[in-house]
């Protein structure tokens, strides 16, 4: 929770004397609380260069990979200095829940899981979770927050830990995270700044991209995350931007983070993403993590005045404020145990709302509770399901259910199934049926299993992790050879009851999709997930998850159909992002492509209407420019269910801009034949700069002259025109 500057006044009475004198008073006025700014420059003025250097300077000791030991473990310790009363900072991963092997923790669905909810307050709730959790462990920094847009790059092996392809959508839930993290006096992060969209030779690739592509991209999704959620840390990436580094390039850190953008914190580096000391400094870096490689160099620089002694006070000033302005100096920490029965109670309603139904030809879900036959198949679903790998490994409450060990040599990472078993809940829900599982190695036993129920629920996954990416967009398992595809066209043929579960970090292509009546995204689902799929499955709960990010009809579809690849390890090699600004569904609506499954896409086992639509404009305003769209939406189904309605903006065709974008949505929760009146208002003044273009010649966002068209609808393929405004010169 951010401290904020606040007044208090004490005022005296008056009192008269008895004689009749004139009045005199007495005023005692309590001096205001400083700001965060004032109190961590009045700390700074008190410290030695020496204790300036330990605030950033990763810490310290004896450890196999970067000679660090870390006293709570995590993944980075700044210790604190107990002569001025600075506690130290201890750093752990979190973009899924409490990461780095710190405790048992509640394993979160993906990321992306909770954009696909469209829901900012559930999003609040699920970095509260991460931050409460944290906090009981004794860590103050969060290394979450990855907001690079990866639907530049689908097959990117972090997709799970993202919030998705549109810069507004993925920016708002990003704030909302960090929001929460900080609520509870942890430092909260946001990375990786910036255009860390590919793992394949990240700590080489050269992102080639002019300023506009940038600005309405990637940096817009930063822009709104940091702004809207007070962050404040902010970590640069392994990977270089038009030939600088990330970590020493100042047009990123100073000019576009600090000057435009007026952040306040401070800027850590990737783990060991460092490549010089003056350039790093100079350029904006405060803190590198997570040894003193480069900044144990400093005071020479210092001393030869290649860094300004006022840049190191501005860098231990940066960490500082961010420590005051999250509570760590007024909220010393108690470690205690984690509230694991209400954040698991989350992670289950954090699914629920993000799952996407896909499909569901001839009503075919939800599923009876009398059903006799159910064949449970594939993905170890009789006793988990599936995690992403790398950096944001949660150690699930309870222990894993299972590990396949690591199937991407040289990836660190091992594939690990969270404790909730889809085939227990879902027997818990049909108590009067037989229940079997046959584990997908062996196509044609799954299909005879198949055959005999009446239901056939064919669970399939695609891991990924961080260091790596994907191959191809199909269905592969790793660890058992299994060709998933074939699987589910052998249960299909067997059964035309089959309904399919995808457990994906993100977009999927399904040859076989014709085949099956029913498809339900889960992504990766969390330590609740077996529950909450079989919830959903069973209409317990209706599905109101909407697609944050497009799903390919294959990967010719994509601005790279290849994945650009390093020459070796240590020569940086280009990546071109030629489409600019048109990442994800703007891509695909530039270029005319139908995609298998588009942005805001979702069914639900009720049926909704958006009618009314009226738009008001009020964008010629010197203060508050904005423009209204109010509707109706109507539950005209016969049961209680959720849309989100959405708003996108056609610019003028001289713009040169995307055939729409996102600007505003509003997920509305009914109860059948219930209508409810909705307003949604999209402002300009707002961090997403809505209306606006990015001008390269002034270096600002610009609202063109031009007429402006306004859409509503539930995803980006199935929109009507609300209106038109002009706005003149």
């Amino acid at each position: 929770m951010s401290l904020r500057n606040s007044f208090s006044f004490t005022l005296l009475a008056l009192a008269l004397t008895a004689c009749g004198s004139a009045p005199t008073s007495t005023t005692t006025t309590t001096p205001p609380p400083q700001t965060a700014d004032q109190r961590a420059a009045a700390l700074v003025a008190q410290m030695s260069e020496t204790q300036q250097l330990q605030m950033v300077e990763g810490g310290t000791a004896n450890d196999s990979a970067y000679n660090i030991t870390f006293p709570r473990g995590g993944a980075g310790y700044i210790p604190g200095i107990p002569s001025l009363n600075i506690p130290g900072l201890y750093i752990a991963d979190g973009s899924v829940g409490v990461g780095n092997g710190v405790g048992p923790a509640t394993a979160l669905p993906s990321s992306i899981a909770s954009a696909a909810g469209w829901d900012t307050t559930a999003a609040y709730s699920y970095g509260q979770v991460i931050g409460t959790e944290l906090a009981a462990y004794g860590m103050n920094v969060n290394l979450g927050g990855n907001t690079n847009l990866i639907g530049r790059e689908p097959r990117d092996g972090r997709t799970f830990e993202t919030k998705g392809e549109d810069p507004i959508l993925a920016g708002k839930i990003a704030a909302a995270h960090i929001n929460g993290i900080q609520s509870e006096h942890v430092i909260a992060d946001i990375k990786h700044f910036s255009f860390n969209d590919q793992e394949t030779g990240r700590t080489t690739a050269n992102v080639i991209i002019d300023d506009r592509g940038g600005r309405e991209s990637d940096l817009l999704a930063f822009e709104i995350g940091v702004k809207d959620g007070n962050v404040q840390s902010v970590m640069c990436s392994y990977n270089l931007t038009n030939g600088t580094w990330d970590c020493e390039n100042p047009y990123l850190l100073t000019q576009v983070l600090k000057t435009d953008w007026s952040f306040p914190g401070f800027v850590m580096s990737d783990w060991a993403a460092t490549h010089s000391t003056v350039n790093a400094a100079n350029a904006g870096l405060d803190q590198e993590e997570p040894d003193q490689i480069y900044f144990s160099q400093l005071p020479t620089a210092i001393q030869n005045g290649q860094v300004q002694d006022a840049r190191l006070q501005n860098m231990a000033q940066r960490v500082l404020r961010a420590m005051f302005e999250v509570g760590i100096f007024d909220n010393p920490q108690s470690l205690q145990p984690i509230p694991a029965a209400a954040d698991a109670a989350i992670a289950q309603q954090v699914e629920e709302n993000g799952a996407v139904l896909l499909q569901n030809n001839n009503n075919a879900l939800p599923l009876s509770p009398n059903l006799t036959s159910i064949a449970i198949i594939g993905s170890r679903a009789n006793i988990g399901v599936l995690s992403g790998g790398g950096s944001a490994q949660v150690q699930p409450v309870g222990g894993p259910a299972a590990v396949d060990g690591y199937p991407c040599p040289p990836c660190w990472a091992q594939m690990i199934w969270d404790p909730s078993s889809p085939m227990q809940a879902i027997q818990s829900l049909a108590p009067n049926a037989t229940v079997q599982f046959n584990d997908g190695s062996s196509a044609s036993a799954a299909a005879n299993l198949a055959a005999s129920s009446q239901v056939a629920i064919v669970f399939v996954h695609q891991w990924t992790s961080e260091g790596m990416d994907l191959a191809t967009l199909n269905l592969n398992d790793p660890v058992n050879n299994i060709d998933q595809d074939a699987l589910v066209s052998a249960v299909a043929s067997a059964n035309p009851n089959t309904v399919v579960v995808i457990e994906s970090a993100g977009a999927i292509v399904m040859p076989w999709l014709s085949q099956v009546p029913a498809v339900l995204e889960a992504w990766f689902p969390g330590q609740s997930g077996g529950s909450a799929i079989a919830d959903l499955l069973f209409g317990k709960t209706n599905p109101s998850g909407k697609l944050p990010i497009t799903f390919p009809a294959s990967v010719s579809q994509l601005p790279r159909p290849n994945i650009p690849q390093p020459p070796d390890g240590s020569t940086p090699f280009p990546v071109n992002y030629t489409e600019g600004f048109n990442v994800g569904y703007k891509w695909y609506d530039a270029q005319g492509l139908t995609p298998l499954f588009p942005f805001g896409f979702g069914l639900s086992y009720t049926t909704f209407s958006i009618t009314g639509a009226t738009l008001a404009n009020n964008l010629s305003a010197a203060t508050n420019p904005n423009c209204q769209v109010t509707f109706t939406v109507t539950n005209a189904g016969k049961v209680a269910g959720a849309e989100v309605a959405q708003v996108y903006l056609g610019m003028p065709a001289n713009l040169s801009e995307p055939p729409h974008r996102l600007v505003g949505w509003q997920k509305v929760s009914l109860q059948p034949g219930a209508s409810q009146s909705v307003t949604i208002e999209v402002e300009e003044n707002d961090s997403s700069h809505p209306f606006s273009y990015w001008d390269t010649g002034s270096g600002s966002w610009l609202v063109g002259p031009g007429t402006y068209t306004i859409y509503l609808g539930n995803s980006d393929a199935n929109v009507t025109t609300v209106g038109t405004f002009t706005v003149g010169s």
